[in-house]
């Protein structure tokens, strides 16, 4: 099952609104599961240097269907994994990316990047719930 596009655009509203309700303008990206963009917002004075992070964020969830922070301690220096953060055209291991799941199904992927990793995190998960 793909995350529609009514889905993605649900997951995007939900983001945006706890985006708005903690005070952190992020950038907030949609993946489906193969990794194709399904939709993308800049929210006004986001920065433009979290464009790539938040893509980097879904990205990284999306190639190991797991959050990015999980995926982050492979990539810690005295893991024995350290080197695969150069694959993949890069990977970004701390929090604000995660799978969005309809059920106990995968659809999609979200990544966010504009605050702080834990605030990241926090609109990333609002917008993980269908």
């Amino acid at each position: 099952m793909e995350i529609s596009t009514t889905q993605a655009f649900d997951a995007l509203n939900k983001a945006i609104a706890k985006a708005n309700q903690i005070n952190v303008a992020a950038n907030i990206f949609i993946l489906d599961t193969a990794g194709h963009q399904k939709g993308f917002i800049r929210m006004d004075d986001a920065f433009l240097g979290s464009i790539d992070i938040a893509y980097g964020k879904a990205k990284t969830a999306m190639l190991f269907r797991m959050a990015s922070h999980e995926v982050g301690e492979f990539l810690k220096p005295e893991a024995g994994t350290y080197g695969i953060i150069h694959t993949s055209g890069g990977l970004v291991g701390f929090k604000g990316g995660v799978p969005i799941k309809k059920g106990e199904d995968i659809v999609g992927y979200i990544g966010v990047s504009g605050g702080s990793p834990d605030q990241d995190f926090e609109i990333a998960t609002a917008g993980s719930k269908l």
